[in-house]
């Protein structure tokens, strides 16, 4: 089989996808045969975006949710389910950034923070292991951060968040391995994206989209017979 068939037939989810790291990973899986919904709020930013992959030969498929709230995660596995067919893998990459000395945010900077970057993991990937579960095969990978392994000042909430979802990553793994299906955790340095300010950094010698791209790739291409849980990611170069 060619490297550019060795995901054909399956379909996959990916959050967080108009753009930057979201957008890469789903051209990339596209790249690799894969059918791809493409979720995130902006509806014409994401209708963009998938514009763009149909342009390349990638069948993509663009639904629009807002991946905190359970029945729009629900409504976006469904009609994925219907449209492309079973769900083989979902890349929970939605997230967004608020920085600042912790007690300078508010209590609705805290909802929207892990709401987005953890709750929204929980939620979809609960919509879809039930399906996974009956057809014992699936891979869930969860975008999460070096800021869920270590600590810095103003990123109290956004590192709260990453340690969460790489808890969170953990015991989905160890509860869903035996069904034959793989939980990963991606956890990128900073990346040069919209995301947030990297003021003072050489965005060449940052990590780029691709690179979380080439990592999820890595992951879903393995042997059956293993998975790897963790994968952290520095620039060659500190930036």
């Amino acid at each position: 089989m060619n490297r550019e068939d060795m995901l054909a037939g399956q379909v996959a989810i990916v959050t967080g996808a108009s753009r930057g790291i979201g957008l890469a990973i789903a051209r990339r899986l596209g790249q690799l045969g894969a059918r791809v919904s493409l979720c995130a709020r902006n509806a014409a930013h994401l209708e963009h975006a998938a514009s763009d992959l149909r342009s390349a030969g990638i069948h993509a498929l663009a639904l629009p949710a807002d991946v905190t709230r359970g029945d729009e995660i629900t409504a976006l596995v469904s009609q994925t389910q219907r449209t492309l067919g079973p769900i083989d893998i979902l890349v929970n990459n939605a997230g967004i950034g608020i920085f600042g000395p912790f007690y300078e945010q508010s209590e609705a900077d805290w909802n929207a923070l892990l709401d987005t970057n953890l709750k929204s993991v929980f939620l979809a990937s609960r919509a879809v292991a039930p399906e996974m579960i009956r057809r014992k095969t699936g891979h869930i990978i969860n975008i999460c951060s070096l800021a869920g392994k270590s600590t810095f000042a103003n990123g109290a909430i956004y590192c709260a968040s990453k340690w969460g979802l790489l808890g969170l990553s953990g015991c989905m793994a160890e509860e869903l391995r035996a069904h034959g299906i793989r939980v990963s955790a991606v956890c990128p340095g900073s990346v040069a994206t919209e995301f947030s300010p990297h003021a003072g950094k050489d965005p060449s010698k940052m990590l780029q989209a691709d690179d979380v791209a080439h990592a999820v790739a890595a992951l879903v291409t393995q042997a059956p017979g293993s998975f790897i849980s963790e994968v952290q990611m520095r620039p060659t170069q500190k930036p």
